[in-house]
């Protein structure tokens, strides 16, 4: 068979479902997120909450950024005032992160909207398929 006779269906691809999928998420966190923040500082507040103080190399891969990345979304809560950094009292080079006292005002809504969100993500499913899609995802991550 030549490759040309390949049956390809793009709507059956998963590469091309995760992204419409993705695509609706981004739109539903959008409107519903406290704050106005992007998915990433989402991410990171909420690491920096579940680790308490944490070095930025540690949260980068907490949080599945690089380490230019993450260096950038940690200045960007910095100057929203919602993360604070020290130098690492055991190595002055590292810079350890802890939320502020308005990022620990803002967890509880965060987790609220984060609940929301991803209700509003899988509104189209049932809680048996929203459980599977999510063991599934977690397992091909």
């Amino acid at each position: 068979m030549i490759e040309d006779d390949l049956d390809y269906v793009l709507d059956d691809q998963i590469g091309f479902l995760l992204r419409l999928a993705s695509q609706r998420h981004s739109v539903i966190f959008q409107k519903n997120v406290v704050g106005k923040l992007t998915a990433t500082q989402f991410a990171t507040l909420m690491r920096i909450s579940e680790h308490g103080e944490v070095s930025q190399n540690h949260l980068g891969r907490l949080a599945a950024m690089d380490v230019a990345t993450i260096k950038g979304v940690v200045d960007r809560l910095k100057a929203k005032g919602l993360v604070q950094t020290r130098a690492n009292p055991r190595d002055k080079r590292r810079m350890s992160i802890s939320l502020s006292d308005a990022g620990h005002q803002m967890i509880g809504d965060l987790k609220r909207a984060g609940h929301e969100i991803s209700a509003l993500t899988l509104a189209p499913l049932s809680a048996d398929e929203s459980q599977t899609l999510v063991s599934l995802l977690k397992k091909i991550s």
